[in-house]
């Protein structure tokens, strides 16, 4: 029998996240772009002023998997939401639920926390998530398309001479 558990992560946990994390970047075909310290992690993830707050799952006490997660807010529905950065589940692991276990445990918080919506983002290609999160009664935004400002582009952006007004 598998014993799932999850708990709340801690400073301590802050190399194991990046190996997650490095571990999900290296699936998503984009290792390159983890640029990201342990002790990054540790002063945004964990700092006093962070917002983030990220989570352990284990299975029979070894490390499995992990989930990093903000406050999000809708105007349309003037609540709160929880939006999901990461979910990553070892490849050892899948198969015995810690994934689930996981979207669960946030599905708890969010309604414990009178949350309007979970969300999160997959990418188009990676077909085993999006036919595990439509299982568990997901859907799809198609209707939106995500923007993203980095590196230079948002530096450009940030030093425009717009009037304010």
């Amino acid at each position: 029998m598998t014993n799932i558990t999850i708990r709340p992560a801690t400073a301590a946990d802050a190399a194991l996240i990046l190996g997650f994390i490095t571990q999900l970047a290296i699936y998503e075909r984009a290792e390159h772009e983890v640029v990201a310290s342990e002790a990054d992690i540790v002063r945004t993830l964990f700092g006093e002023h962070s917002a983030t707050e990220a989570l352990i799952c284990s299975i029979d006490d070894l490390p499995a998997g992990f989930a990093v997660f903000f406050a999000s807010y809708s105007t349309w529905l003037g609540r709160n939401g929880i939006y999901l950065e990461d979910l990553y589940v070892s490849p050892e692991y899948r198969g015995y639920g810690a994934g689930k276990a996981l979207l669960v445990h946030l599905a708890q918080l969010a309604v414990a926390r009178n949350c309007g919506r979970l969300e999160w983002s997959v990418l188009d290609w990676n077909e085993p998530a999006i036919q595990f999160y439509k299982s568990l009664g997901a859907a799809p935004q198609d209707e939106w398309v995500r923007y993203r400002l980095t590196g230079q582009a948002l530096v450009d952006l940030a030093n425009t001479n717009s009037p304010v007004v």
